[in-house]
């Protein structure tokens, strides 16, 4: 049953990716195996085999209609869905939907992949039925893909091969407890097939050789959602990342940032009034201060409207050490016009989220 179900959902979701991506003209199916990365002592338990599964990718190909298909060497774009099985009865098997970018190098043989989407697993963590999975708090999860391809294209027609290396990511983002994640690694192996053969534009010339200016930019952001505590079933309480940084482009890709944050994070307050209590012999004070306090500094990959965004600071002030002193951020930014943006980002703590944040920002 779980087969049948798994074969219909693909099928259903390939119709529905073939309309929302009609202008589409290539396809990519690759099979994934890998291991585990046991970030944390609670996965050991976890690692009975070598996981496997699939992923296709419809894509478009741009053909240099755009500035950004030549500045970034005609990239292509897409949705995805994956199929991942743990081989382990607690963990079970999980698909994802999402959307992905392929960016060219080496002549185009070689492809960096970044795939960005919604999990669904079959075995989420359940207090009484399923204890042991302190990786899955929640039957929904982000899943973060990257790949790197040696890839041949036309080899046969429109068919061609390809294979490398890849590393996928699934968590809650900490919206529920528990949630370690889970992080894999491994080798992927598969074939494409282009529907039309592309000529591609050559390049402006004049144009990659004007020199772009842009003075220091100053940015002012809200970064808010929900999450939960490292204590099962505490509930899910709001939080206010408000941040300010200025962000200097060094050419017409990318930007340098630095800046400071206040992280007002109430599931922290909370906890630290549980263990003040339930926890005596550590000493905390109840009214110990949940606030902390990061700097940071950044890149920002401009693609078009999308910006890639990744971030790595340290605690100034931080009265109540909950997890490691530095932390780090991914995450994906819209330009709805020059000044304003929003977006959605992951805070982590190596790899485990603290928290999934949505951002409402300016940038003046």
């Amino acid at each position: 049953m779980k087969t049948i179900f798994c074969f219909f959902f693909l099928a259903v979701t390939s119709l529905g990716f073939g309309q929302e991506f009609n202008d589409a003209n290539a396809i990519e199916f690759n099979v994934l195996k890998g291991n585990v990365l046991p970030h944390s002592p609670e996965l050991y338990n976890l690692i009975t085999g070598h996981p496997d599964g699939f992923m296709i990718s419809f894509s478009k190909k741009t053909r240099g209609k755009e500035l950004w298909h030549t500045r970034y060497n005609y990239p292509d774009y897409g949705g995805y869905f994956l199929y991942e099985d743990f081989k382990n009865e607690i963990l079970g098997k999980n698909i994802a939907l999402g959307a992905h970018y392929n960016f060219y190098f080496l002549n185009r043989h070689l492809v960096f992949k970044i795939a960005q989407g919604i999990a669904m697993t079959s075995h989420p963590y359940d207090k009484f039925t399923n204890p042991k999975n302190k990786a899955f708090g929640s039957k929904y999860l982000g899943n973060t893909n990257l790949f790197l391809t040696f890839k041949k294209e036309n080899i046969v027609n429109q068919f061609g091969i390809e294979a490398g290396f890849f590393f996928s990511h699934f968590s809650n983002g900490r919206f529920k407890s528990p949630n370690t994640g889970i992080n894999i690694y491994g080798i992927n192996v598969g074939v494409n097939y282009n529907f039309e053969k592309i000529n591609y534009k050559s390049p402006d010339s004049i144009l990659s050789q004007m020199k772009f200016r842009q003075p220091i930019k100053f940015n002012f952001l809200l970064r808010t959602g929900f999450n939960e505590s490292p204590t099962v079933g505490s509930g899910q309480k709001p939080f206010y990342h408000l941040g300010f940084y200025a962000d200097k482009r060094i050419n017409r890709k990318s930007a340098l940032q630095l800046g400071t944050e206040l992280f007002l994070t109430t599931s922290l307050k909370e906890y630290i009034h549980y263990r003040s209590v339930a926890f005596p012999d550590d000493h905390l004070a109840y009214n110990t201060d949940y606030k902390q306090v990061g700097v940071f500094i950044g890149h920002e990959l401009f693609i078009n409207r999308i910006s890639l965004e990744t971030q790595i600071g340290v605690y100034v002030y931080r009265p109540y050490n909950l997890d490691i002193p530095i932390y780090d951020r991914l995450g994906m930014k819209y330009y709805i016009t020059d000044k304003i943006f929003t977006g959605i980002a992951v805070k982590t703590h190596g790899f485990l989220a603290e928290a999934t944040e949505f951002t409402f920002g300016v940038r003046l």
